[in-house]
């Protein structure tokens, strides 16, 4: 019975002692499995820090990496912050101009002729500065008309200093891509094209009120220069306001006033070459012996209304010029006033800056891009005192007119944002010019345009 019971506590122990192994034995396993399992984590761990550094590398590489690509605004090269950029876009205006039959009013040929072919480069440096560069190739020459720069450091006054419009006429002050018509108004021969010059500009409040300052060289009517002829200067300014952008009044948003003048003295220049229609025929020149004796003056009230698929501009212009002739002098007003008004019949809005088609035109598709009716009327007059005196006259009778009165009527077909086809049709009637004495004969011109700006 001893020895039984001692085989049963041997075998009771000997089972205790086995368990007792197999539980420190599983118990090393599950420390070993968790050792293991927290490296494996750590691993992890240092792994997936790894890729976030990676990741924040490539990020700020890809922040500072220069970008090149194309848009809207034409191909650009700009750095990955956008504080350096370079624009590379431009236009091309493809026209053609037909004189109606019996037309002794004109010595010009109906003709094709690229009337403006100009690359544009252009920029920001600094994110603060920037510039514009754009020759034009049309008609078989080449002449700068714009290359500026602007330094941009506070919205209320921003200083540019080059070549480029002066701040005056509102039609010559839109970009040539967004006319109504192929050729501007009469208005548009008293003003300045283009002059070099300092000015200070700003604007408040998204266009509620701006303004431009600046002092020019000074160049004829219609102008385009590059240095001062005579040594005196041009001092220019212009207000323009849309007082009721501000007041969520949709019907009186689109509505713009403004008013513009200029002083200078031109004693020592030559008068303007001509004063030219639509047809770009000139009727109206001084005699080759008369010049500039003293002051010069513009004065420009102006406005423009836009609302939904309607917009209307409207300008008058008086430029006062003091002129000699020999022992003579004289001191005319020439004057000139229009009105245009549009209509888009695809139902987009109008603007000053063009018609942006809902659907873009293409072939086989729904889309025919935007379609516009246009039409303006308008005259430019001289004093008749520049015809006084026969021979002694400033303005010879028998080749300049008086004045002209011009109505235009134009249908234009935006396909896109960068082709527009053009069809015009303008009508002038003239005051004298004649080589009987009489008026010079009617001068009626059919225009087409064919235009890529990108």
């Amino acid at each position: 019975m001893r020895q039984r019971r001692l085989g049963v506590a041997f075998t009771a122990g000997l089972a205790l002692c086995v368990a007792g192994l197999g539980a420190r034995a599983e118990t090393d396993s599950e420390r070993a499995l968790a050792e293991r399992v927290q490296g494996l984590e750590q691993q992890l761990a240092i792994l997936e820090r790894k890729l976030e550094l990676k990741d924040e590398a490539a990020a700020a590489k890809s922040k500072d990496a220069p970008q090149i690509g194309a848009g809207p605004d034409g191909f650009f090269l700009s750095s990955g912050d956008k504080k350096f950029v370079l624009r590379l876009r431009g236009y091309l205006q493809a026209d053609s101009r037909w004189f109606e039959e019996g037309r002794e009013a004109t010595s010009g040929s109906d003709t094709f002729l690229l009337r403006r072919v100009r690359p544009i480069v252009e920029g920001t440096l600094f994110e603060k500065i920037d510039f514009r560069i754009m020759p034009d190739f049309g008609q078989g020459k080449a002449v700068l008309y714009d290359a500026w720069v602007n330094l941009r450091y506070f919205e209320l006054a921003q200083l540019q200093a080059g070549k480029f419009k002066p701040p005056f006429g509102l039609e010559r002050l839109a970009s040539a891509t967004n006319l109504l018509f192929v050729e501007r108004g009469l208005p548009s021969e008293l003003v300045p094209t283009r002059d070099t010059g300092l000015m200070l500009q700003g604007s408040w409040e998204r266009g509620l009120l701006s303004y431009q300052v600046g002092a020019f060289n000074g160049v004829n009517d219609g102008g385009n220069g590059d240095n001062d002829t005579n040594g005196g200067k041009d001092v220019f300014a212009r207000i323009f306001a849309h007082p009721f952008r501000t007041m969520e009044i949709p019907a009186l948003e689109g509505l713009g006033l403004g008013i513009a003048a200029s002083y200078g003295n031109a004693k020592g220049s030559t008068p303007t070459p001509g004063y030219q229609t639509a047809g770009r025929e000139v009727f109206f020149k001084y005699r080759s012996s008369v010049a500039y004796a003293g002051d010069r003056v513009r004065f420009s009230p102006q406005a423009y209304y836009y609302y939904g698929p309607f917009g209307l501009l409207a300008e008058y212009v008086q430029s006062i010029t003091s002129l000699e002739r020999g022992s003579e002098s004289l001191r005319p007003t020439a004057q000139a006033w229009q009105v245009a008004a549009s209509w888009v019949l695809t139902g987009e809005d109008a603007s000053y800056r063009g018609v942006n088609p809902r659907n873009a035109f293409t072939l086989g598709g729904a889309g025919w891009g935007a379609f516009e009716l246009a039409t303006r009327v308008g005259q430019l007059m001289l004093d008749r005192s520049v015809y006084d005196g026969g021979t002694a006259s400033f303005a010879d009778p028998a080749v300049a007119a008086r004045g002209a009165t011009a109505w235009t009527v134009g249908l234009n077909w935006y396909l896109n944002l960068y082709v527009k086809f053009v069809l015009d049709y303008d009508r002038t009637s003239f005051s004298g010019g004649a080589a009987d004495g009489g008026d010079r004969p009617t001068e009626g011109t059919l225009a087409t345009r064919i235009q890529f700006s990108y």
